[in-house]
């Protein structure tokens, strides 16, 4: 700014009222600003005029991966809130770059971003996160972490699960598995806690369905609907509860591969409802969440938090569940 206005022949503060077009300033001396900028090929500094200004320039984003597309999808949300208040994303994917999330983590502090949007891979929070808390903002999404009491922009995944296991049982099936998803994970715990749920409301015990932990991969869905239908002491199952889309796809195909017809033989459910997920054959029940709006609404928490503005608490986002064809009532046996 001061090369600007050297060579405008203006004070500082003229070039600044032309910058942010903040204050008078006479035509010729605007006109002579503008030559100036164009001269010089002259661009604010962002973070300077935002460090100025006290808002943000630019914020971090850590997902686990971007190969499961429900991440993406929060991703692309916490992207358009930022995009839309002119602010940078810094983007942090610990499986990409094989380094562990404490790593990325700590790299991201050292970055100095203004605060972060985290999405936990692991369930745990790593030291550095602590540090990024003290700092500045720090917003979860799609996850709940202990000791840590920061603002969470999560969905109703208990109802859900709960709800499409009522729907797999009034089709009339009682030979369950749960294929779930890591257990310290919140969403796992959630949606184990929504299945158990609508067991006990049917009169089922609980704890006489099976549950196999996964990691959310379509590896680990087909492994474990495997091991559900040909590694049980008791009755196989006629349907089996996945706790997301991929791990439900895994098993549709571990189905195929033994011989078994879906949903004929056995009825699979997933939870996310991916955009892939209704063009699958058979297409595939699943519970919605809105992966787009629980991004952009952590995204937009985070940035009003740095700006220094209210943020009320935000209630679980509701989901709901779209029924399609990978489930009918059982046959006698398998």
């Amino acid at each position: 700014m001061k090369d600007v206005a050297r060579h405008a022949g203006v004070s500082v503060s003229t070039v600044s009222y032309v910058l942010n077009d903040s204050g008078p300033v006479a035509p010729d001396r605007r006109n002579r600003v503008l030559d100036a900028i164009r001269v010089l090929e002259y661009s604010p500094n962002e973070s300077a005029r935002n460090l100025k200004r006290r808002s943000a320039s630019t914020i971090g984003m850590v997902v686990p991966e971007l190969a499961n597309q429900f991440f993406a999808m929060v991703t692309e949300g916490v992207q358009r809130a930022a995009s839309a208040r002119d602010v940078l994303v810094v983007l942090v994917v610990p499986d990409a770059s094989h380094r562990p999330e404490e790593d990325q983590t700590r790299l991201l502090r050292s970055q100095r971003v203004d605060g972060v949007v985290y999405l936990s891979g692991t369930g745990t929070a790593p030291a550095p996160l602590y540090g990024l808390a003290r700092t500045g903002p720090v917003v979860l999404v799609d996850e709940q972490l202990p000791g840590l009491e920061l603002p969470a922009i999560v969905c109703d995944s208990r109802r859900g699960a709960r709800e499409v296991a009522e729907h797999v049982l009034d089709q009339g099936h009682r030979r369950l598995a749960v294929i779930g998803g890591p257990p310290a994970l919140w969403t796992s715990q959630q949606r184990l806690a929504g299945y158990r749920e609508a067991f006990a409301g049917a009169g089922i015990d609980p704890d006489d369905v099976p549950v196999h932990n996964g990691d959310y991969r379509q590896v680990s869905g087909s492994k474990l609907a495997r091991k559900a239908l040909c590694e049980t002491n008791g009755p196989q199952p006629t349907a089996l509860l996945c706790a997301n889309d991929l791990m439900a796809i895994g098993a549709v195909e571990a189905c195929r591969e033994l011989g078994f017809r879906v949903p004929e033989d056995v009825s699979i459910v997933g939870f996310d409802d991916l955009p892939f997920s209704s063009l699958l054959t058979p297409r595939l029940t699943s519970v919605r969440q809105p992966a787009h709006d629980m991004g952009f609404q952590a995204g937009t928490v985070l940035l009003d938090k740095l700006e220094g503005r209210a943020v009320e608490p935000i209630s679980p986002l509701p989901v709901s569940v779209e029924l399609r064809d990978s489930v009918c009532p059982p046959e006698e046996e398998i």
